[in-house]
């Protein structure tokens, strides 16, 4: 798609339907590796297990059980797995870390297991991991901007080295007390809204805190942000695609319902309950970093046929 956003026109009533998608729509490079790097395995004849769903999209999920790939729930779950070693699984082969990444105890236990571990997590989670690590095991007190029950925030706390607090809103940001005499280092869950991480950044600065900010955003999901907020600003109606649990679908979503009262989130083309206005000229559409592009194309086309 290049650069520019995709546009397609319908007809309604005489009348010519824009839709819009964003340029950035579907697939980040952090989730299509993971996502690569589970088929690629698959090909393999192993048993594969990924640890918790490999990215966070319901119908990827449901496809890879499909094709025989299992996940592992919880760290309970797999220490109750068999040793790969002790005959009971003789097609026992791989435990992929999913694209969030896990926390260091959980990593431990899959290789003491003695199971082959492939680490999928995305480069720029793992870029996290080290920075949280070394700064950590130095004395400075880590801060991590995110939801504290996901699970990249659950994984990059895990890497710490010593006392770390999470929190994700602007209120508990002004409420903040840092530890007295401890350098305080702050990083970001990679898909937090952006403009809001700045505005927990400046509430830092002004209260003065000994403090080092490291932007740990991803690219992608500050370009994916902007994006939507500039199809909806557009658009008399945003389709938003993405699973439910997706913490960046759900992000995109909010920007875009700020600029477009006609925000819709959805799963599927059956969550698509679509009531435009008759003055509606432009549907915008983006997804969140989980989806499959058939699904995005599958939605599109439906916009454009039938509005």
């Amino acid at each position: 798609m290049g650069a520019k956003a995709q546009a397609g026109l319908a007809l309604l009533g005489g009348i010519r339907m824009e839709t819009k998608l964003a340029a950035s729509a579907g697939f980040c490079f952090g989730v299509k590796r993971a996502v690569d790097t589970v088929y690629e395995q698959m090909q393999t004849g192993k048993t594969i297990y990924t640890y918790g769903p490999i990215v966070h999209n319901e119908e990827v999920v449901k496809e890879l059980a499909g094709e025989g790939v299992r996940v592992i729930e919880s760290r309970q779950e797999l220490e109750r797995l068999p040793d790969p070693g002790n005959g009971t699984d003789p097609a026992a082969g791989a435990v992929i870390i999913r694209a969030h990444g896990v926390p260091w105890e959980v990593q431990q236990c899959m290789e003491q297991k003695g199971w082959e571990v492939i680490d999928a997590t995305c480069p720029f989670v793992k870029r996290i991991h080290r920075i949280v690590e070394e700064r950590s095991s130095r004395g400075e007190h880590i801060l991590v901007v995110g939801s504290p029950a996901h699970p990249e925030v659950e994984g990059i706390v895990g890497w710490c080295r010593g006392p770390v607090d999470v929190l994700e809103s602007i209120g508990e940001a002004e409420n903040y007390v840092p530890p007295e005499g401890k350098k305080l280092t702050v990083v970001a869950q990679t898909t937090f809204n952006y403009n809001k991480f700045q505005h927990i950044v400046e509430i830092f600065e002004k209260k003065g805190y000994n403090v080092s900010i490291v932007n740990t955003i991803c690219n992608a999901t500050e370009e994916r942000q902007k994006e939507a907020r500039e199809v909806a600003a557009q658009a008399d109606a945003m389709i938003v695609i993405g699973g439910k649990h997706s913490s960046n679908t759900a992000k995109l979503y909010e920007i875009c319902k700020e600029v477009c009262d006609n925000t819709y989130f959805i799963q599927t083309l059956d969550d698509l309950h679509l009531e435009l206005p008759k003055s509606a000229r432009l549907v915008g559409i983006t997804a969140g970093a989980s989806t499959p592009n058939k699904l995005i194309e599958e939605v599109q086309n439906y916009v454009r046929i039938n509005f």
